[in-house]
Formats: C-alpha cells, sequence, structure tokens
C-alpha cells in the first residue's frame, strides 16, 4: 500500500507498491534487519536513485570513517540546511553510535570536542561553501590532525551523500520518522 501522508509529495513505496526493479533492494534492506524509511520509500520509485544511493551508502560504510565520524557529518549537513528530517534521524543515529548530546549539538555546528573530528568538519563546512574556493590551509591541518587523503575524500562523499537525502527529505517535505531502530538503521 502506497503511504501518502498530508506533507509527502511524493508515494512513499514499501516492497509491495514499488516499482518492479526497486523491489530486490527493498527486500534485501528488509532481509537484513532494516526497515524501509520513508526517505528509502521516496526514492524506490526511481530504482535508478534507489541502486545508486544504496551502492554509494553500502561502499562508504565499508571506508575508513567511523559511524561517529559519518554521523558528525550527516548532522551538520543536516543543520545546516535547516532539514529537521535527516537531522532527526542522524540525530538518533548519532546517539546509538556513542555520541552524547554535547557532541551531537557541536557536530550540528561542524564542530567536535575531538580535535581531530573538528579539523576535519572545518575543512567540510569551508567545501560546502560554493562561493569561495577551500582554503589550503585547512586541508593541511585536516592532515596535520591526523586524517589520510583516502579519509578526507570519503569525508566529502560522506557529506555528498548526507546532502543527497536532505534534498529528497527537502523536495518530498518527508515528515519525521517514528522511532523504530530499524528505520533509522536503514535510512541513515
Amino acid at each position: 500500500m502506497t503511504v501518502k501522508t498530508e506533507v509527502s509529495r511524493f508515494h512513499i513505496h514499501d516492497e509491495l507498491t514499488a516499482p518492479e526493479d526497486s523491489v530486490p533492494i527493498i527486500k534485501s534492506i528488509q532481509l537484513a534487519g532494516g526497515a524501509i524509511s520513508k526517505f528509502l520509500g521516496v526514492i524506490a520509485e526511481s530504482p535508478a536513485t534507489l541502486r545508486a544511493y544504496t551502492r554509494l551508502r553500502s561502499e562508504l560504510h565499508k571506508g575508513e570513517l567511523s559511524q561517529a565520524t559519518r554521523e558528525r557529518i550527516g548532522l551538520a549537513v543536516a543543520e545546516r540546511r535547516k532539514d529537521a528530517y535527516t537531522l532527526n534521524q542522524f540525530a538518533r543515529t548519532a546517539r546509538a553510535a556513542g555520541l552524547g548530546l554535547d557532541e551531537v549539538s557541536r557536530a550540528r555546528e561542524f564542530s567536535s570536542a575531538d580535535e581531530k573530528e573538528r579539523a576535519l568538519l572545518t575543512l567540510l563546512k569551508a567545501t560546502l561553501a560554493y562561493d569561495e574556493p577551500v582554503p589550503q590551509h585547512l586541508v593541511e591541518e585536516a592532515r596535520e590532525a591526523g586524517w589520510s587523503d583516502s579519509q578526507i575524500v570519503e569525508g566529502v562523499a560522506e557529506m555528498a551523500l548526507a546532502q543527497f537525502q536532505s534534498l529528497f527529505a527537502a523536495a518530498a517535505e518527508l515528515p519525521l520518522e517514528g522511532s523504530d531502530p530499524a528505520v533509522l538503521r536503514s535510512a541513515a
């Protein structure tokens, strides 16, 4: 059954209503213990989009960045975009990844009590300032803090992934998720 809420601009699919080519992906998420978030339900309308998102997310999660670092990046992007849906998801998954309330709050401002994390977040914040180039000293500071170039590249990719989710949440005007942990694991 397609779920159409008062504020959702697009259909939110599940395994019964999704286009045929999206169904195997949805079922694989469910078999892995995840539920289908509203975000995934929306992008399931386009099997190519669902495949692209899930493949990029899967590959990045095999990368070098810790879950806590990925959550910090997601929080920062969601806050910058003023995206309540994605911010709510990242706030919950960040807590599950071990970030305390103070660190969640700092991450929302592209900061951290951890000097290394703060250096990466500062670089990523500057990367989002489209009207000017990223200052070289921020790249050097991230390297000096202990980030490899590979990790910095992954950080930019994680930021793009969080932006991707936030853009769809805004376009669909998605309502907040419930408290089902499986939904939060599958979408964040």
